[in-house]
């Protein structure tokens, strides 16, 4: 598996490279945002934010706007908003700094192993009042208008429309859409639902089951 780790400082990107490479990953190393929209498209990028040319939300829109490549987003900015922006602009995770070697090496692991499905193929697509979901070709429109989602933001959505007004537990959630084996926070979880919502433009559409998990608002029911 090839990792594109896109990062300016040499005391993390060096050991960090020297990790992933004894994991049996192929690294390739850039420091700016212009070399890596440049870089060969590999499997997985491990983008930091703070670069010295472009920001890395700009990197990261860009490289989304031309590839479905996984990207990690690595960094020391740990506020919602900042993970809410990240999220948007297509990134499928993102690690705060300091974090552990495994929990990373787990996070991609994760990400890449959901590229390849979750399994029972679902119904090819699923509509729910102004709500379509089509699952073959990944696309999910609102009254006709297509929604700009990230691969995670589909998997939840389409996870939820599978069956509206049931309640799936965020374990249920975070297996289905994540991994069976997640080791990340469940946090992940409610920062995708919130950017979900925001790109509904309803949140009352998602609804909150208090101490369980999260549920498509069953519409025929209201």
């Amino acid at each position: 598996m090839q990792v594109l780790v896109v990062e300016d400082d040499d005391a993390i990107a060096e050991p960090l490279a020297r990790g992933l490479e004894r994991e049996g990953f192929e690294v390739q190393r850039v420091a700016t945002g212009t070399e890596a929209l440049e870089a060969p498209r590999p499997d997985v990028v491990l983008l930091d934010l703070g670069l010295p040319d472009l920001d890395g939300y700009e990197v990261c829109r860009r490289m989304r706007a031309e590839s479905d490549v996984a990207i990690i987003v690595i960094t020391a900015r740990g506020d919602e908003v900042d993970r809410v922006i990240g999220l948007e602009l297509g990134a499928d995770d993102y690690l705060v700094k300091p974090f552990g070697f495994r929990e990373l090496v787990a996070r991609i692991r994760a990400v890449t192993r959901r590229r390849g499905g979750r399994g029972d193929e679902p119904t090819e697509v699923v509509r729910h009042g102004d709500l379509e979901v089509d699952n073959r070709t990944r696309r999910a429109s609102l009254d006709g208008t297509e929604l700009n989602l990230t691969r995670k933001e589909f998997d939840l959505l389409a996870l939820l429309a599978a069956d509206p007004g049931a309640t799936r537990t965020r374990d249920e959630i975070l297996e289905s859409v994540w991994d069976a084996h997640w080791y990340g926070p469940t946090k992940t979880l409610d920062v995708h639902i919130a950017s979900l919502r925001k790109k509904l433009g309803d949140p009352t559409l998602i609804e909150t089951v208090r101490g369980v998990g999260f549920r498509l608002r069953d519409v025929a029911a209201t």
